[in-house]
């Protein structure tokens, strides 16, 4: 019933020596005479407290390299801020710098329009010493007139001379750059040109030394080895023709160029192809196909034909509601003037009712017209 021939696991019995070890010397360590008075281990004491000052030391040299090395990015940082604060002093100090020398205010375009002394520079009361002084009235400039237009035009000529100069200079040293270009570049493919050419020279004469060596060789060792050479590449020229042969049958006769499918079938999933050896479906495979091809065009076809019936019918049920409905209505309008037509002979039979009644009263009932005498007689009573 139950299995008790079952050998011990030998990882276990491992484990449990272990623990029998460990305890036995926990034992021997409790019933120790000397350690067993004071009721302590003064060894396993003693090798924690060296253990924790070890840690307390590798803890301060930890903190102490710690705190070495914050003083120092502090330090990198104070300096960093320093030279930053330099940077944008010396920034700031050109910027005002280039303000004050560039951007004064009798430089700018629009001081001319509210310069206080604008009207006393317009018309210079005397323009040099040959000048002859001139009177109160008398006029000493002309409107658009322009006194500096020679000095302008000559500024102007030296300027467009020395920009003219300018661009030809540096089209002189861009054409000059592309020829010293042009001419490293040739120098550099005609030496490796020549360097490739007496490498192709060196290489012929090797060889040639090389073909001149064996030609001595096989001279010297006689017409009998010149045979033995013949013999041999014949034997290989034959052994390649024979293994040519063998591979050309190989393959004529292998299920590579046949049209074999049982090739591209999986050998592990039947239901699947191998896509490098499949040859194409076979002709049951194609008829299958076409069979369950033409099972679904029926299948269509015949849905297709339900469809139609259902339209047609959804139609027919649709015009039979729309003639019950257009009959429905045209009763509907006969009833409403049938009504009509009987209320309206109502109307006037009870209005030549009313009319009769009326006449009726006013011919025969109120004939008699009351006087003033008897509403007299009618108010005195009352009172």
């Amino acid at each position: 019933m139950y299995k008790v021939d079952l050998s011990p696991d030998p990882k276990e019995m491992a484990a449990i020596e272990a623990r029998r070890n460990r305890e036995k010397e926990r034992q021997s360590r409790f019933f120790n005479v000397q350690t067993r008075g004071m009721g302590v281990d003064v060894k396993a004491l003693n090798s924690q407290v060296e253990e924790q000052k070890l840690r307390d030391t590798t803890e301060q040299s930890k903190e102490a390299t710690y705190g070495t090395y914050q003083k120092q990015y502090d330090l990198v940082a104070q300096l960093l801020e320093k030279e930053q604060a330099e940077r944008t002093r010396r920034l700031a100090k050109k910027l005002q710098e280039f303000r004050e020398q560039k951007q004064q205010l009798r430089n700018r375009p629009q001081y001319n329009l509210w310069n206080p002394s604008r009207l006393w520079m317009e018309f210079p009361a005397c323009l040099g010493r040959s000048d002859p002084p001139c009177g109160l009235a008398s006029l000493q400039c002309f409107a658009r007139e322009d006194r500096e237009r020679a000095t302008c035009l000559k500024m102007q000529q030296e300027q467009f001379t020395y920009g003219l100069e300018r661009q030809l200079q540096e089209q002189w040293q861009v054409t000059a750059d592309e020829k010293c270009v042009d001419m490293l570049s040739d120098q550099l493919r005609l030496a490796m040109d020549m360097r490739s050419t007496q490498m192709a020279k060196v290489e012929e004469s090797h060889r040639v030394a090389v073909m001149s060596a064996m030609a001595n060789t096989n001279k010297a060792q006689g017409p009998h080895q010149a045979a033995e050479l013949a013999e041999r590449q014949r034997r290989e020229w034959q052994h390649e023709q024979e293994a040519n042969f063998m591979e050309i049958q190989n393959q004529i006769t292998s299920d590579l160029l046949t049209e074999n499918p049982q090739v591209a079938q999986h050998p592990v999933a039947p239901h699947q192809v191998l896509p490098y050896c499949w040859k194409g479906m076979t002709p049951e495979q194609r008829a299958a196909i076409r069979k369950v091809q033409e099972v679904q065009r029926h299948e269509e076809e015949a849905q297709r034909q339900a469809d139609q019936a259902r339209v047609a019918k959804w139609g027919s049920q649709t015009l039979c509601l729309a003639q019950a409905t257009m009959e429905l209505q045209e009763q509907e309008r006969e009833l409403s003037a049938e009504h009509r037509r009987g209320l309206g002979s109502f109307n006037q039979q009870l209005a030549k009712e009313q009319k009769a009644q009326q006449d009726y009263l006013n011919s025969i009932i109120y004939t008699n017209q009351p006087m003033a005498q008897y509403h007299l007689q009618f108010n005195t009573s009352s009172h």
